[in-house]
């Protein structure tokens, strides 16, 4: 798993089994991070769309911008606004490749 900055540098990198979803390894990658200061911002895909995830993010000053499952029951917690940074995740891809 990485987490790179807007411009595709790394800012973490943490390696795992394939077996534990990948919310649960986010604070695990977050704490190997390169970098002193947390991101202001994370993008992820729907995957990422977890409240109790999103809640911890928020007590360390991230703010985790996901698109929304499809079959999600509880209220909207991103609107238009926020998810257009979405449209630069392929940034995070271009990392990998």
């Amino acid at each position: 798993m990485a987490i790179t900055d807007r411009s595709g540098l790394p800012l973490a990198i943490h390696a795992s089994s394939a077996s534990p979803h990948e919310v649960t390894l986010v604070e695990r990658t977050l704490g190997k991070r390169i970098t002193d200061e947390l991101p202001e911002h994370m993008l992820g895909d729907r995957a990422y769309d977890s409240d109790p995830l999103d809640e911890r993010l928020k007590e360390s000053g991230v703010k985790l911008i996901a698109p929304h499952k499809r079959g999600r029951v509880k209220p909207k917690t991103q609107d238009g606004r926020e998810l257009r940074r979405f449209c630069h995740r392929w940034k995070v891809e271009r990392f990998f490749a």
